[in-house]
């Protein structure tokens, strides 16, 4: 069986080709004529896990990609990765500015602590950061989510499948990000459960107290192994690769799972994959692709710029392999999900006593 490190290669691989043959595409056809403008560009900086990981940098790729594919010779693109802590990320980013990228975007906000400053020194370079904080210059855009409103439908899901009538959250971190995803997986729960006059528990469990809760897989195995000692038997999980913990304990005790931030069934095992009923969505190529259209239609401004179910930056994934799963549950999360968009339904970020 090949390993992680194989895997992730050929996974590479494939993104490279796809990318080369949009350029090629792209390129197709050229030939004589009046010169033309020469083009702007836009380029990515990955977080630690680099292109490959199935999660939020292939997906801000894709967005890249995309946006080349729209925009053709009008639009250069290109990425950096950073060594396997991130450490050099802030090196990465000044490269970009050097090799005068117009518009840089860094894949997590990690970029936070260092992008700020990078853009106060450089202003006529555009920036933008997802999941980001503190974007208070001009050239500055923080990409954010309402991961509240997936949350909320991941929580009419988890009342609607359970049998034993107590459901888990397990967040990687206690930061008001992963509060934020609570209070919506709450408020979705207790929305359903009063539809179907009847009460559900909601377990709630945090790797740690910072983003190293991010990284414990055995961590997350052992708190979905407490919660379903305690009677849970579907979880729903944000918690990076903690979470890949909390899935392999959840399909080891035959129990439901909720992914997240990808289709998480697409990079579990066979065994694995029997037990995700879905995965929240965190649409990061949607968002990218957005922002270097409004850059590229002379749109962008600093500040954040928010993505929901609106926006098509949060969504809920249906395959192959959850499709039975699901069965008819997906009409009433769509209903929902019309009557959170109209207004109809307010969907809160943060618990209850939360400032």
């Amino acid at each position: 069986m090949p390993n992680t490190r194989t895997l992730r290669t050929i996974r590479r691989a494939a993104l490279l080709l796809a990318v080369a043959l949009v350029a090629a595409a792209c390129s197709a056809g050229q030939g004589g004529g009046a010169s033309a403008a020469p083009p702007r560009s836009a380029g990515l900086v990955f977080d630690a896990n680099g292109l490959g990981d199935l999660q939020f940098n292939d997906s801000a790729y894709k967005g890249l990609t995309e946006a080349r594919e729209e925009f053709r010779d009008g639009l250069e693109i290109s990425y950096k990765e950073p060594d396997n802590k991130a450490s050099n990320s802030p090196v990465l980013v000044d490269k970009m500015i050097a090799e005068k990228v117009n518009l840089v975007i860094g894949v997590g906000f990690a970029f936070s602590e260092t992008m700020p400053a990078q853009a106060k020194a450089h202003p006529g370079t555009r920036f933008a950061i997802v999941d980001g904080f503190g974007c208070e210059a001009a050239n500055l855009r923080c990409i954010v989510f309402r991961e509240n409103e997936g949350a909320f439908l991941m929580g009419v899901l988890a009342a609607m499948k359970t049998r034993s009538n107590v459901v888990g959250w397990v967040g990687g971190a206690s930061i008001p990000l992963l509060f934020k995803f609570e209070a919506g997986y709450r408020a979705g729960v207790e929305y359903a459960a009063k539809a179907q006059h009847k009460t559900i528990k909601v377990l709630a469990d945090y790797v740690a107290k910072d983003v190293s809760g991010f990284t414990k897989p055995d961590v997350g195995k052992q708190l979905a192994a407490k919660q379903i000692g305690q009677g849970a038997d579907v979880i729903f999980q944000g918690a990076g690769l903690s979470g890949l913990g909390v899935i392999a304990q959840d399909a080891a005790s035959h129990k439901l799972v909720i992914g997240v931030d990808s289709d998480q069934s697409l990079s579990a095992s066979p065994e694995e994959r029997k037990w995700i009923l879905t995965s929240m969505l965190k649409r990061v190529d949607n968002a990218v692709r957005a922002s270097i259209e409004d850059y590229m239609a002379g749109r962008y401004s600093g500040g954040f710029v928010s993505f929901g179910l609106k926006e098509r930056g949060i969504d809920y994934a249906i395959n192959v392999y959850n499709r039975d799963l699901l069965g008819d549950i997906p009409t009433t999360l769509d209903q929902i999900r019309e009557q959170i968009i109209a207004g109809q339904i307010k969907v809160p970020d943060k618990l209850p006593g939360q400032k």
